[in-house]
């Protein structure tokens, strides 16, 4: 009997070592299939207050968003925190064909997400924070935005960040340029009301969670 136990437990303890040695396989198979809503969530509980929302936006909440944009005369989009491009792409599927769209993304996965998913010689992934728009759009050899657009949590952010992108923001648009912002919150309509003026409040409910949207014109 001991003899059979004994046998029982080498082939189990083979078993075992043969199935934990085959986990990082199957952890790495799993990561290369995950769909974007999977990136999406293992990136929230990472940091959620980085993404501020467990799912990426609802299409009645990107519908919203982009009916603000005349495509017809977009030429220079930029985006900041695109996530798993969840915008990005409708974005794409809009924008005139010599239209360039400018994503911010300081989020390593979502960086590396965005540039697999995407192949679209339109679109710039750039791996830097949102308030080196400026001096990104320079750098590309594009001239003033037509439209941003920001999804970031902004009442998540430091007094000192948040104040730079929105200046950088309102510096980086041509006059006439629209920024357009959705957030949980209003806090952060005090901000674009210093330097952008009047700012159009609109609100989408069928979002998890429900999103205010804030639209500012460039005087």
């Amino acid at each position: 009997m001991k003899a059979a136990s004994s046998g029982l437990y080498r082939l189990g303890s083979e078993i075992e070592a043969e199935w934990v040695s085959g986990v990082p396989s199957v952890f790495e198979r799993a990561e290369k299939s995950e769909g974007p809503a999977l990136v999406f969530a293992r990136n929230f509980f990472k940091n959620p207050r980085m993404l501020g929302s467990l799912i990426p936006s609802s299409r009645f909440l990107v519908n919203q968003l982009l009916r603000n944009i005349n495509w017809e005369q977009a030429r220079v989009i930029v985006e900041y925190g695109p996530g798993v491009g969840t915008i990005s792409g409708d974005i794409l599927k809009r924008m005139r064909p010599d239209a360039t769209l400018v994503v911010f993304e300081i989020n390593d996965d979502f960086v590396h997400h965005l540039t697999t998913r995407f192949n679209d010689p339109r679109l710039r992934v750039v791996h830097r924070s949102a308030a080196d728009v400026r001096a990104v759009l320079s750098e590309l050899g594009l001239g003033p935005a037509d439209y941003a657009i920001s999804g970031i949590p902004f009442s998540m952010m430091s007094e000192s960040d948040r104040q730079a992108v929105v200046t950088n923001t309102h510096a980086a648009l041509r006059t006439g340029g629209s920024f357009l912002v959705y957030q949980f919150s209003s806090r952060v309509r005090s901000y674009l009301e210093e330097l952008f003026g009047q700012v159009r409040q609109q609100f989408e409910l069928r979002n998890i969670l429900p999103a205010r949207l804030f639209h500012c014109v460039k005087r």
